[in-house]
C-alpha cells in the first residue's frame, strides 16, 4: 500500500456505549486488498462463534477496495454479517455512492456492534461519528421518508451516501434489506434485519479525503484505457441500453425463466414485460453509480390517478431490472407492466429483498392452491397468479405480520416450508431464495455451493449456457469451473469492482491497477489470494453450522424442463459430493 493511503483505517462503532475509535489495519488490507477479503477476516475476528445473528455483539461490517474512487466501475461496497436468514455467512454488495462516500470519509472498513436503547441513525463526517435520535423516523410505512429527513438534516450534499431500512427491517424480517441512494440495495440475506435488531435506522456518511497514486502519468493512461473499454465495449453497452432486463426475452425463449413458482420455464405472455418493451414504453431515465460511465440503473415512471381527484396524477420513479421482473413478475404470474411496477414500488417501500419476497409470494400462492393453508392464514387476502393488487396487500402483511403463518413467511420460504410443508416447491438453495435462472444443473450447483448461495458467486448459469448446452461436462468438471470463477470473483469484490465489469477487469488488468496503489501482486498471486478468501468464507460458514449434507433441494427443479435437459438428482449429488471433498 502507499504510505499515506487511508484505506487501511477501520472505524469501529459501539452503538451500546455510543463510542467509536479507529485502528490502522494495514495488515489486513495488504494481505486481502479490501472489500470482501478484508470483510471476511473482520467477520471471523469480530463475530463470536455460534452467536445469534440478532445478538448485540453480532457485527455489521462494511468494506471498500483500493480501486474505489480511483478507477471506473469500482463502485461497490461489501457488507458482511452473520445472516439471520441462513444462519451462516451474510454478504451483500451495493453500488450507488456508498463506496465512494466511505473511501472519501477516510476509511477502508467500518465495524458496527452493540445495540441502541432507542432508534438512532449515525452521522459520519469530518472524522467524527454522531449518534442521532431517530425515534420519529421509526415505524413509517415508506422507508424513503426517513431518507428524505436525513437528507434534509445532514450536510455533505453531492458527497454523502445515505443508508436506511424500512418497516420490514424494523420488524426484523430475515430477508429485509438496506437501501442506499434510493435505487441501490444491500439486498440479500437480511442486513436490514440486523440494522433493525440494533435499532439502527440508517447511516449518513461523507468526506473529502484525497487518494494518491504512485505514477500519475501511468495512472492517467490506465484510467483512460479502462474508461474507453467501459464506454466502447459491446458487453457494457447492453447494460446501458436495456440493462439486465435484456435477459428476460432470451431466457424465456430458451425455456430457462421461472414462471409461476417454476411450474413452467416460459410463458407466451412475456412480451409486455421484456426489457426491450419496458424501455420502449416506460423508461424515464438512466442513473449511474459514482465513478461509473455505464448508467445501468433503469427507472420507469409509474403514473397513477389520485383516488379522490381524477384530474391529478401521482408520478413515481420505479427502478427495475431482470431480477425484479422475474421475482415480482413471472415468478408470480404478472406479465402486465403497470401492476408489476406497482408491486416493485411497494416492495421498495417496506424494504425487503425482492427476489426473496417474490419466491415467498409464489410459494404462498401454490400452498393456497394445494389447500395446505387457508385464507385465514393470510388475513383473508384473496390471491391468484398475476393479481398484483392482492400481492401488494400480501407484501404489506408480511412486512408487518399479524398471523403465525405470515410471521413464518417473514423468515423466508425455507423456514416457512419447514413448519407448514411444501418443501418440494419451496424454491430455496442453502436457505436463500432462488434467482431467476432455470438454465441447467450448473446454475443450481452454483446456487448450492456458492459462499452466499447466489447466482453472483460463480456464474453457474453461464456454464449452462456456454458449455452444458453444447458439450457433456461431468459434474466434477462443472464444480472445477465454478470454484475457479468464484476465486476470481473474490478478487473483483475485494478491489470493489462491479461484477458487470468482469469482462474488462481480468486479473492481469487488476494487477496493473493495484500496482499504482502500492500493491505488488501479479495475476497468479491474485488468483491464489482469491482461493484463500473463498476458503475463509467457508471457514466461517462451517464454524456456524453449514454442512453440505444438510442442503435441501426442491423437487421442482427436476420436474420442469430446462435448456440442457441435464438436471438430474445424480448430477447434482455427484457435484455436491465432489465440492464437499474439495472444500473440506
Amino acid at each position: 500500500m502507499l504510505q499515506n493511503d487511508t484505506l487501511s483505517r477501520v472505524l469501529y462503532i459501539d452503538l451500546s456505549k455510543k463510542k467509536y475509535f479507529i485502528k490502522d489495519r494495514k495488515d489486513l488490507f495488504e494481505k486481502y486488498l479490501g472489500g470482501t477479503g478484508v470483510a471476511t477476516e473482520l467477520l471471523l475476528e469480530e463475530c463470536p462463534e455460534g452467536i445469534d445473528a440478532f445478538d448485540a455483539e453480532s457485527p455489521i461490517i462494511f468494506a471498500v477496495g483500493p480501486l474505489t474512487g480511483v478507477f471506473p466501475l469500482a463502485s461497490k461496497t461489501c457488507a458482511m454479517f452473520k445472516s439471520p436468514h441462513t444462519g451462516d455467512l451474510g454478504e451483500s454488495h451495493a453500488g450507488g455512492r456508498s463506496a465512494i462516500a466511505i473511501r472519501m470519509a477516510g476509511y477502508g472498513a467500518i465495524v458496527i456492534k452493540g445495540k441502541s436503547e432507542i432508534p438512532i441513525y449515525l452521522s459520519i463526517a469530518n472524522g467524527k461519528v454522531v449518534f442521532k435520535n431517530a425515534t420519529t423516523l421509526w415505524g413509517m410505512k415508506d422507508g424513503s421518508i426517513a431518507a428524505r429527513v436525513m437528507r434534509q438534516t445532514e450536510g455533505g450534499e453531492g458527497l454523502r451516501a445515505i443508508f436506511r431500512i424500512g418497516l420490514a427491517g424494523e420488524n426484523m424480517s430475515t430477508f429485509a434489506n438496506v437501501t442506499t441512494e434510493t435505487y441501490r440495495h444491500f439486498g440479500r440475506l437480511g442486513l436490514g434485519a440486523i440494522f433493525g435488531s440494533k435499532m439502527l435506522k440508517g447511516i449518513v456518511i461523507s468526506g473529502k479525503q484525497m487518494i494518491e497514486v504512485s505514477n500519475k502519468k501511468e495512472y492517467r493512461l490506465l484510467y483512460d484505457k479502462i474508461y474507453n473499454m467501459a464506454t466502447e465495449s459491446p458487453l457494457m453497452q447492453k447494460y446501458h441500453d436495456v440493462g439486465t432486463a435484456i435477459n428476460i426475452k432470451s431466457l424465456n425463449s430458451a425455456r430457462a425463466l421461472p414462471v409461476k413458482n417454476l411450474q413452467m420455464s416460459s410463458t407466451d405472455a412475456i412480451e409486455p414485460v421484456t426489457g426491450e418493451e419496458i424501455a420502449k414504453h416506460h423508461l424515464a431515465r438512466r442513473v449511474a453509480c459514482a465513478h461509473c460511465p455505464v448508467a445501468c440503473i433503469h427507472l420507469a415512471y409509474l403514473r397513477e390517478a389520485y383516488d379522490d381527484d381524477p384530474y391529478f396524477y401521482k408520478t413515481t420513479p420505479v427502478c427495475y431490472d431482470f431480477e425484479l421482473i422475474y421475482s415480482l413478475g413471472t415468478m408470480v404470474g404478472i406479465t402486465e407492466p403497470k401492476g408489476l411496477l406497482k408491486l416493485i414500488d411497494v416492495v421498495e417501500q417496506v424494504g425487503v429483498d425482492a427476489m426473496s419476497m417474490g419466491v415467498v409470494l409464489a410459494w404462498i400462492t401454490e400452498m393456497l392452491e394445494k389447500k395446505k393453508i387457508t385464507s385465514d392464514d393470510i388475513n383473508n387476502i384473496s390471491i391468484n397468479w398475476g393479481d398484483a393488487e392482492a400481492y401488494i396487500e400480501l407484501v404489506k402483511n408480511i412486512a408487518k405480520p399479524t398471523t403465525e403463518f405470515l410471521r413464518a413467511c417473514a423468515k423466508g420460504v425455507s423456514f416457512a416450508s419447514s413448519v407448514y410443508g411444501g418443501k418440494e416447491f419451496a424454491m430455496q438453495f442453502g436457505k436463500n431464495e432462488m434467482p431467476g435462472y432455470h438454465t441447467g444443473p450448473a446454475g443450481y450447483l452454483g446456487f448450492l455451493i456458492g459462499a452466499r448461495h447466489s447466482h453472483l458467486d460463480n456464474g453457474g448459469y453461464s456454464v449452462d449456457q456456454k458449455d452444458l448446452i453444447k458439450t457433456d461436462l461431468s459434474p466434477e468438471q462443472v464444480i472445477d469451473k465454478l470454484l475457479d470463477e468464484e476465486a476470481i470473483r473474490q478478487i473483483l469484490s475485494s478491489i470493489a469492482v462491479c461484477f458487470f465489469a468482469r469482462g474488462i477487469y481480468d486479473l492481469k488488468l487488476v494487477s496493473e491497477a493495484i500496482q499504482l496503489l502500492g500493491f505488488e501482486y501479479d495475476e497468479h498471486q491474485l488468483h491464489e489470494i482469491g482461493k484463500q478468501i473463498h476458503l475463509k468464507k467457508y471457514q466461517f460458514k462451517m464454524r456456524e453450522g453449514f454442512k453440505f449434507d444438510k442442503l435441501i433441494i426442491p423437487e421442482r427443479i427436476y420436474e420442469t424442463v430446462d435448456p440442457t435437459g441435464k438436471i438430474t438428482k445424480e448430477f447434482i449429488r455427484k457435484g455436491l459430493d465432489y465440492a464437499q471433498n474439495l472444500i473440506n
